[in-house]
């Protein structure tokens, strides 16, 4: 280069440069930006500020897999096994978001918004709001669409009447034998009959639920919906359920509005029930395995005015055939097994 172009560079002021763009979520190299290294922000929330704001919230710590999926964010490849997060929009500015990744760091979703509440009041919240997703209803502008074939149609071609026969009782007390039991006589009879037996719906419909009050309450009210279906089909539905709480039992009686609903109580002592233990639950109830255990901490509401009671004779507890004997009597004398 020659001396007079050299001296004019020289001479030339210094040009400003524009600070390097990284990838959004990266510390920000302007000066005037502090630099947080392991901050992290939602990539769909316009509100968040890339340089860590006030709302922000520090990640747990490094996670190489996060930190490689910003750098290729362009790339489908490299979000694979990165689902799509779904964020929660609030009014209030300034809102920050931690970003974890579900392998790296702390094993939770990729995507956690805080709002503007703290993560651990958020995270309750959401646990809260789950819990009554059931129960609350989250869907407008539906409408009931009524079909042609009604259910008086479908008894006529059953010939008999669709009911439920809510059996309830303590652990023990021979709730699903007699519902077994009734099933089969009614197949005998020529009748249409499906149990709903408490156990087996905690395999599949209701094994997201526990033993804890709030679960109970959201087990009954699901196989009340249930059964209700079944009799509005014109079957005999047989529900074999602890169903420990009054308030829930008539919550379902309140669904069958024709008194439809056929209550039967298995009055069986609790003395008589744990000496037969068929499952050796009351054992671990009294070892204290088993929290909560109906009859030993958690209480049983005996029914007030149930259609049928079956109770203990000298201490035992009659045969299945004599029980279900019992229920079939009483259908057969209100006309739900008539042709």
């Amino acid at each position: 280069m020659d001396a007079p172009r050299a001296a004019r560079l020289a001479a030339r002021p210094p040009v400003p440069r524009a600070p390097a763009r990284l990838p959004f979520g990266f510390a920000s190299s302007s000066p005037t930006a502090p630099r947080r290294a392991g901050w992290w922000w939602c990539p769909r929330d316009p509100r968040a500020d890339s340089s860590g704001g006030a709302g922000a919230f520090p990640s747990p710590g490094p996670c190489q897999r996060l930190a490689a999926a910003h750098r290729n964010r362009r790339s489908p490849v490299a979000n694979l096994g990165l689902p799509r997060p779904r964020l929660p929009r609030s009014p209030a500015a300034g809102t920050g978001t931690r970003v974890t990744g579900d392998g790296g760091c702390d094993g939770r979703p990729l995507v956690e918004c805080a709002g503007d509440r703290p993560i651990q009041e958020h995270a309750g919240a959401e646990e809260k709001a789950s819990k009554m997703s059931s129960t609350v209803p989250k869907s407008s502008n539906i409408f009931w669409h009524d079909c042609p074939v009604g259910k008086a149609d479908r008894q006529k071609l059953l010939k008999q009447k669709g009911c439920v026969v809510w059996i309830t009782g303590l652990s023990g007390s021979g709730k699903s034998t007699l519902a077994c039991t009734l099933g089969r006589e009614l197949h005998t009879r020529g009748k249409l009959a499906y149990v709903l037996d408490g156990d087996n719906l905690r395999h599949g419909l209701n094994k997201d639920l526990g033993f804890k009050a709030e679960d109970r309450v959201e087990n009954i009210r699901r196989v009340g919906e249930v059964a209700k279906l079944f009799s509005d089909a014109g079957l005999v539905c047989i529900a074999s359920l602890i169903s420990p709480y009054r308030r829930d039992r008539e919550a379902c009686r309140a669904l069958l509005s024709d008194g439809s609903f056929v209550e039967v109580f298995l009055n069986m002592s609790l003395e008589l029930c744990e000496a037969r233990d068929p499952k050796g639950l009351y054992k671990l109830a009294r070892a204290g395995k088993i929290k909560g255990f109906t009859g030993i901490d958690d209480p049983y509401e005996a029914p007030l005015n149930c259609e049928i009671e079956i109770k203990e004779v000298d201490g035992v507890c009659p045969s299945p055939c004599d029980m279900a004997g019992q229920v079939v009597t009483y259908l057969e004398e209100k006309g739900f097994l008539d042709e």
